[in-house]
């Protein structure tokens, strides 16, 4: 799999582009098919304290999957976005079978 980070208005450190990475590719256990992962990480400018913004697209054969979440941290925002993609994709192969 493919994984391509894009921070928007600010530099992400190496650190977290590997958690990203690392949480990313345990997907591929739930589906072996996934070819790229696009992620947007985003502050976003607002007074609440969880602005951190992470916005994941899969491309796989079939519909692509998608999610987004915000939190406090970036971490965080990664670990939810990913359990939702792992839950669609549970869903997208029951459906299969």
């Amino acid at each position: 799999m493919q994984i391509q980070v894009q921070s928007i208005h600010f530099k992400a450190d190496q650190a977290l582009i590997r958690f990203i990475e690392e949480k990313l590719r345990k997907l591929t256990l739930f589906h072996p098919g996934i070819q790229t992962a696009d992620v947007y990480l985003r502050v976003d400018r607002d007074d609440e304290r969880e602005n951190k913004r992470v916005e994941v697209k899969l491309s796989l054969p079939g519909p692509d999957l998608h999610s987004g979440r915000r939190a406090r941290s970036f971490e965080e925002a990664t670990a939810e976005v990913v359990e939702a993609l792992r839950r669609q994709l549970e869903k997208a192969q029951n459906k299969a079978a």
